[in-house]
């Protein structure tokens, strides 16, 4: 039997099991925007690093916009979608970021052919709005391994993750969280890569 809902949030999501109900009404398209990354202060590397597409579980590797109104059940924003599969985004804004910044000497996806010294293994963990309790946020967690592509060996791991409270309850609100909370933690990875290599 079907719950009703009682939060205000949820009159926004589509259950999973519903996404085979059909619409006239073609779906909004998002995208995460590429972080403005300043120009470094930090020491630059002339080191070229290659970044995989990150894995993730099946809920995150589509083009679907996860909503997690408790810890254990997961939802999809309705009538809305990403503009690629999630894991190929953040993959593309990342290599964006690095560029951005000056602050190494090349940085490239798998095919295009660089001498790599190092690769960036990640898994994206979560990619979600939060909508337990009161209030929604958006979460990100990304686990990333910097291994060393000349002998195989892991320099450092680390998971890094970022929130963002979402301001108001339209499906551009919470991407726009999202997106806030993608800026901060590119931003992080970017810094601690380069401080790291």
């Amino acid at each position: 039997m079907k719950r009703q809902a009682t939060r205000p949030i949820l009159a926004a999501l589509t259950v999973i099991g519903l996404s085979s109900c059909s619409s006239t009404v073609p779906p909004d398209t998002f995208e995460i925007s590429s972080p403005a990354m300043a120009q470094v202060a930090m020491r630059r590397s002339r080191l070229q690093v290659l970044i995989p597409e990150p894995t993730a579980i099946k809920t995150l590797d589509s083009d679907k916009i996860v909503v997690k109104p408790t810890p254990y059940s997961v939802e999809f924003l309705a009538n809305s979608q990403w503009g690629d599969r999630l894991p190929r985004m953040v993959q593309l804004r990342l290599l964006q970021a690095f560029e951005n910044t000056g602050g190494i000497g090349a940085v490239g996806v798998p095919g295009q052919g660089l001498a790599i010294d190092y690769q960036l293994v990640m898994e994206i963990r979560k990619f979600e709005i939060d909508a337990i309790g009161q209030g929604s946020r958006a979460l990100i967690e990304i686990s990333v391994k910097a291994l060393n592509d000349r002998n195989g060996t892991v320099r450092a791991t680390r998971i890094f993750d970022a929130t963002a409270p979402v301001s108001g309850s339209s499906n551009s609100a919470y991407v726009a969280a999202l997106d806030q909370a993608f800026d901060k933690i590119s931003k992080d990875i970017v810094d601690w890569t380069i401080e790291l290599i």
